[in-house]
């Protein structure tokens, strides 16, 4: 089936990540993780995560084939080295959308689950 790459991060895994994970494995059989890095979670939400990127790195890996941390510079980089089939977006996923299209790379959008309850943002409050 391949490799599939999915993205986030995950501050503070709850079941909507899990159910995440789940729904990208349909698609291959080989599920890599990005984590995303504390500054470009700063850069995009504005604010730090609550657990740092060795801690979420530490708590994905558990569930998945192989998680990494996504790279500072070129946010791209990570699937020009791992080669992925698929890359699987949560359903709010916006940011780096974009740039997905100069790849030759299916992209698939994975259904929410339970996001009235299991959304991290809503989790913190």
């Amino acid at each position: 089936m391949g490799k599939v790459m999915v993205f986030g991060t995950f501050d503070g895994l709850h079941k909507g990540h899990l159910n995440y994970f789940k729904q990208a494995r349909e698609h291959g059989d080989y599920l890599i993780a990005v984590v995303a890095r504390d500054n470009t979670v700063k850069e995009v939400k504005d604010k730090f995560p609550k657990y740092d990127e060795k801690k979420r790195l530490s708590e994905v890996k558990k569930y998945t084939d192989k998680a990494v941390l996504g790279y500072a510079g070129d946010k791209y980089k990570v699937i020009k080295e791992y080669g992925p089939n698929f890359v699987c977006l949560g359903y709010d996923q916006k940011d780096f959308v974009e740039g997905l299209k100069k790849f030759d790379i299916e992209v698939k959008r994975m259904k929410a689950y339970k996001p009235e309850k299991y959304k991290s943002s809503k989790l913190k409050i």
